[in-house]
Order: C-alpha cells, then sequence, then structure tokens
C-alpha cells in the first residue's frame, strides 16, 4: 500500500510540474497552428532518432529493460507520465513492456503498413513504441513496448526523500 501512496504522490507532484499545455502560436509563413517546442528537453542523436524519426533502439539495449525499482516512466522529450512500474513487466522481447499506461498519456496510431499500432506521448508526440493486444502475456492482455530512449524514470523514493 505504501508503494501506491509513494506512485500516486509523486504522479500528483510530476504532473503539476507538466500540466501547461503547450502554447499555440500563429506562423504567418505557412497560416497554421505551430506549438511552441521551447519547453522540450534536447535530444541526443540516437533520442531524436527514436523520438522524432520513429526508429527503434537496438532489443536487448534500453537502460530501462531490467529497471524494477518503484516510480515513475515519463516522456524524455517533454516529461509527462507515461507508465508506472507497478504496469512493468518482463516480456522477454528486448524492450520495456508496460500492460497498462497512465490514462490519457499514450496515444495509439496505426501504422502506415495496417500491421501495428504505433504510441506516442499525448502532449507532444514522441515516439515510443508499439502496443501489442492478444498475446495473453498478462490479465490485461496488453504490451506496450517501448524504446528505453523514449523514457526518463522517476524513482518512487526520491519524492520521499523532499
Amino acid at each position: 500500500m505504501n508503494t501506491r501512496l509513494i506512485i500516486l504522490t509523486l504522479l500528483t507532484f510530476t504532473l503539476k510540474g507538466c500540466s501547461q499545455q503547450p502554447s499555440k502560436t500563429m506562423d504567418n509563413t505557412k497560416n497554421q497552428t505551430q506549438t511552441d517546442t521551447s519547453h522540450w528537453r534536447k535530444l541526443t542523436p540516437e533520442e531524436a532518432y527514436v523520438i522524432v524519426n520513429k526508429g527503434t533502439e537496438r532489443p536487448g539495449t534500453g537502460k530501462l529493460l531490467y529497471n524494477n525499482v518503484q516510480g515513475i516512466y515519463t516522456c524524455r522529450r517533454c516529461g509527462t507520465p507515461l507508465f508506472t512500474s507497478h504496469d512493468k513487466f518482463q516480456s522477454e522481447c528486448g524492450w520495456p513492456s508496460f500492460d497498462d499506461a497512465i490514462a490519457g498519456a499514450v496515444l495509439q496510431i496505426p501504422d502506415a503498413d495496417g500491421e501495428r499500432t504505433e504510441i506516442e506521448c499525448a502532449r507532444c508526440h514522441a515516439h515510443l513504441g508499439h502496443v501489442f493486444t492478444g498475446e495473453h502475456m498478462t490479465s490485461k492482455n496488453t504490451r506496450y513496448c517501448v524504446n528505453s530512449v523514449s523514457m526518463d524514470f522517476i524513482p518512487a523514493d526520491s519524492v520521499k526523500a523532499k
């Protein structure tokens, strides 16, 4: 029960910092609404390859693959909370796997080929990975397969210490 309380506290703390939506401005040269991205974190070339260009990190290499510490997984680009450690499981697929996402945090978009479903951060549209259903790996029958470079991790005890 303490773990859930810590995670809820961490989630509340994190959401307060992420509650502002990107501001919209008018680009007069294109006459389109553009999202202000000035608050987004600077990405390494590897992170940009995955997050912006919809690439994939090599299987089995991600820094968060075997992380089993309690906490929150956030979007690497904008910091939005995406997943909790409570929903993480070892699928042995080569990437961190979750059987649920934080409500409203992750968008599901059919891939152009129609064979898979891409997942993106609902706030900044960073590419996270793909979601699969019908594999019967957990009782929720869902596997969010996420690139480690698309996420940061905030341990639950870091909020407890504050």
